[in-house]
């Protein structure tokens, strides 16, 4: 069965980017643009990855990462955040917030899907 990976990202031309790695690579990629959407999403397809950016429209991926950890149907779900937010601390901060994970935005095409696999069950690589 192919990994699902849900990318929830608001500018399109990163998220048109991550998506289209990862289907190169043989992923199914699910996608949402703002924040709602993609804890919608994750709620209802359980993903087996999540990459989320943390500036997000309607609702931040703090709060995203915030609500499926606090739902036992998706807080083992690994969440990454994907993020322009590099200031010394910023990645501290993302990681206390509940993300299991974080790669600097812009991400690098040639090892973007790599990073991601150490996220991943090894059974499932």
């Amino acid at each position: 069965m192919p990994i699902r990976v849900l990318v929830v990202e608001d500018n399109t031309a990163n998220l048109d980017l991550m998506v289209y790695l990862l289907v190169a690579f043989g992923y199914v990629a699910l996608s949402a643009r703002d924040g709602q959407e993609g804890l919608a999403t994750a709620m209802r397809e359980r993903p087996d990855l999540i990459v989320c950016d943390v500036q997000l429209p309607v609702i931040d991926g703090y709060e995203v990462v915030r609500r499926l950890k606090a739902d036992p149907n998706c807080r083992s779900i690994p969440t990454v955040a994907v993020t322009a937010l590099a200031m010394v601390g910023d990645r501290d901060r993302i990681l206390k917030a509940g993300f299991d994970g974080y790669l600097a935005k812009p991400i690098d095409p040639e090892t973007f899907v790599g990073q991601l696999k150490a996220f991943l069950n090894p059974a499932q690589t």
